[in-house]
């Protein structure tokens, strides 16, 4: 419990620290303080006057944060009329001034950190209050010299870390961007599958009618067979611009045909079977996808239910697929914690968005309405004008 008191403190002491208001209450303390002390040492003549002074050598801090150097300068003046006068050089009129110097060299360049020095310096050599104030000028230097030298460390030490969290930030945007394009080439790879499988069935079948059709006339032979070989050459430079992402992936890629939604049982079996509990439900009329619909589909539904067997291992899992008119609407959800407050897409939320894009689909991620982690998809359903009419009668019967 102590502990936590004492950090709480910390924290409210940082906030406080951080914020904007914080010149403005050490200015009015240091104030009221300086006021009391030149009351109290000052001489009854001289009291008026010393109070003056002694909040002009205060009140100018509560500008130090927007307008550090008329601000420091300010105090410096009112500092050396207490040094030449005979009103009292007040405790809290040099704390203000240690301040204003931090100040002024963390934020400044150092050589107008060496002017504000300059004053101490000759003052020590030659003290305004004469002979008998040679030490309090001596140890006002010290002081002084070293509140810039401190606040020279400060600001050395926030442009370093300024530099730190920029480089930082740089480095994780470029292994963002190296992450999507692996991603995007991933996507490709298994796309370059689907789509070269569909034009091998083309010039397949074009070639088969121009042979097989009886009492086909020559113009027709000469279609199927123009037919063919336009899908052979696209096959050709899609291996040849294509090819060399299986390359880049280190081997000869999968051979097995790509997944789709025909094959989402035995991926939700699979995620039961390491004890984590998924439940199914379908709605609509279940039509087929277009073979890159199905595959991000199937690779959605993959990706959210590793992400919650990973971030949320005892949670139960719900997957949701709606078939509509004209979209597939898909949603995994699942009842853990849901993501921390400042959280950010990793690569794997990173791929999904970018599958739904390159179909032509949306996704949406993030804290479910009633708790937990939502993922979900919009895919476009491409159906003959029968089905739409079928389906439509369905939905609204």
């Amino acid at each position: 419990m102590a502990v936590r008191k004492r950090r709480d403190l910390t924290n409210a002491v940082r906030r406080f620290a951080q914020g904007t208001q914080w010149p403005w209450v050490l200015a009015a303390v240091l104030g009221v303080i300086s006021l009391v002390e030149a009351a109290l040492y000052s001489n009854p003549s001289d009291r008026g006057v010393a109070m003056f002074v002694a909040l002009g050598a205060t009140v100018p801090l509560a500008f130090a944060d927007r307008w550090p150097v008329p601000a420091a300068a300010l105090i410096t003046a009112f500092v050396f009329a207490m040094l030449a006068n005979t009103v009292p050089t007040t405790g809290a009129a040099v704390v203000a001034e240690v301040m204003a110097l931090c100040i002024v060299a963390s934020r400044t360049r150092r050589l107008i950190s060496a002017l504000f020095a300059v004053p101490f310096v000759l003052n020590a050599m030659f003290p305004l209050g004469g002979e008998d104030t040679a030490d309090i000028a001596l140890l006002l230097t010290v002081v002084a010299v070293a509140a810039l030298a401190i606040g020279d460390a400060r600001g050395l030490r926030g442009e370093a870390i300024a530099e730190r969290d920029a480089s930082r930030t740089q480095v994780a945007e470029t292994m963002r961007e190296q992450a999507a394009m692996e991603e995007r080439a991933r996507i490709a790879r298994e796309l370059h599958d689907v789509v070269a499988h569909h034009v091998s069935m083309i010039a397949v079948q074009a070639e088969t009618a121009r042979l097989t059709t009886p009492d086909l006339p020559p113009e027709g032979q000469q279609r199927f067979g123009d037919i063919a070989e336009s899908a052979r050459d696209a096959l050709g430079e899609m291996r040849r611009l294509l090819g060399v992402l299986r390359e880049d992936a280190g081997g000869g890629g999968e051979r097995r045909p790509q997944p789709g939604l025909d094959r989402l049982q035995e991926l939700i079996d699979g995620a039961r079977a390491t004890g984590t509990p998924v439940r199914l439900t379908l709605r609509g009329s279940v039509v087929s996808l277009g073979p890159s619909v199905d595959l991000a589909a199937y690779r959605t539904v993959q990706e959210a239910l590793t992400n919650a067997r990973r971030h949320a291992p005892d949670a139960s899992v719900e997957v949701s697929l709606r078939y509509g008119i004209d979209a597939l609407h898909l949603s995994v959800r699942d009842d853990g914690q849901g993501p921390p407050p400042a959280w950010s897409e990793g690569d794997g939320l990173m791929g999904m968005r970018e599958r739904a894009t390159m179909v032509g689909g949306t996704l949406r991620t993030g804290p479910g309405e009633g708790g937990g982690f939502l993922v979900e998809a919009q895919l476009p359903i491409e159906r003959a004008s029968s089905e739409v009419a079928r389906a439509h009668g369905e939905v609204t019967g």
